[in-house]
Formats: C-alpha cells, structure tokens, sequence
C-alpha cells in the first residue's frame, strides 16, 4: 500500500483551524449575508458557487509557484515556514487588537441580479491580495516535512475550499440569525479573541517547531 499524503492527525489539525477560521465573518461572509437577507433563498445558488469559484482562484494563484519553491531545498522550506508563522503571528495580533464594527453586513451595496449577486461575490473572495496572501502562509504550516509538497498543498487546498463553500452555505442559508449575531458587540469581541488566538497560537507554533527541528 502507499504511505499516505499526509497524516490523519495533521489533515485533522488543518481541518479544525480551518474550520474556526472560516467562521469568523470577513468580506465574503458579510457580503454573502447582506445579498441572503435581501433576496432571500434565490441568492444562495450564485453566492455559494461565487465562494467555491473565488476560493478556489485564490487558491490557485497562491499554489503557482508556492510548490515548486517549497521543494526546492530545505532551506527555503524553512524560510517559507519562518516568514509564514512570523505573518500569521502579526495577524493574530491585529486580530486580538480590533475593536468592533458599528455598521452592520447592511452596508453593503446590494445587486438586483443572480449574476451580478456571483460576479460581486467572486471578486470580493478571489480577488483580495490579503487573502492570497494569507493562503501562502497558512497552508505549509500543515505540510510534513520529507514528504512530497505538490500534493500535500493540493490536499490542504481542496479540503479548504470544501469547507469555504459549506461555511458559505449555512451563512447563506441562516442569514437573517447571523446578521443579528454579528451586529452584537459582545459576538465580534468573541470572534476577534478567538481568531486572533489561533492565528497567534499557529504562527508560534510554527516557529518554535522550526528552532526545535
């Protein structure tokens, strides 16, 4: 049999922070929630297939070249590791420093069709430089060293946009619930403090991991 991408445990791990991630509200969440509450079920088709399609993009773009330099040599897998926790660590702290949003997903300027619903929705995920960014950081914290990179990447990216587009699904679906939430001070609070933690938690990890190796 062959040995297996990655381990069960290590996909798991990348599964979980994922997860956690994608459930605190940006862009492409407040803007799925605003085009759900005003068109209520007929966006939820476009809005989805606009995430998968813009996460994926996003994806893409960060993996062009991403692999190829990873396994180059050691050394720029561990540069790349380095600059990545170091990233990840500044985002948590920003995360953990924000204050809260006094204008709710409302804000957001609403089209009046499908198709301008998934254009606007496309752009807002695939096209922010913050977020290919972002991607290029996280997903080698999750790689095994020693083991074949392009794969392993393709794995992580493939499992991410399984989650995005389900994360943006039930967004969509209970829209109305969680505008409300994410209009409470008390909610965006929670949000940042647990984002910014795990952001924090996987850029030290990520670093101690590397001066222990």
């Amino acid at each position: 049999l062959r040995d297996p991408l990655m381990s069960l445990q290590l996909w798991l791990a990348f599964v979980a922070a994922s997860a956690v991630l994608l459930v605190i509200p940006g862009p492409t969440i407040l803007t799925v929630i605003s085009y759900s509450v005003a068109h209520g079920r007929k966006a939820k088709v476009p809005l989805v297939a606009a995430v998968a399609l813009g996460d994926s993009t996003a994806l893409v773009l960060s993996l062009l070249g991403l692999g190829s330099l990873l396994a180059t040599s050691a050394f720029w897998f561990t540069v790349v590791k380095w600059v990545g926790g170091t990233y990840l660590l500044y985002l948590g702290f920003k995360l953990l420093r924000a204050g809260v949003v006094d204008a709710g997903p409302s804000a957001v300027a609403v089209p009046d069709s499908p198709a301008r619903l998934f254009l606007n929705t496309y752009a807002v995920t695939a096209l922010n430089p913050k977020g290919i960014v972002f991607f290029i950081a996280f997903l080698p914290q999750f790689l095994a060293p020693g083991a074949p990179v392009a794969p392993q990447l393709w794995l992580l990216a493939i499992t991410f946009v399984v989650l995005a587009t389900l994360n943006a699904t039930l967004y969509a679906v209970f829209a109305g619930a969680a505008r409300r939430m994410l209009e409470s001070r008390r909610a965006q609070r929670g949000f940042n403090l647990v984002g910014g933690s795990l952001l924090g938690g996987a850029g030290l990890w990520a670093l101690v991991a590397r001066r222990m190796a």
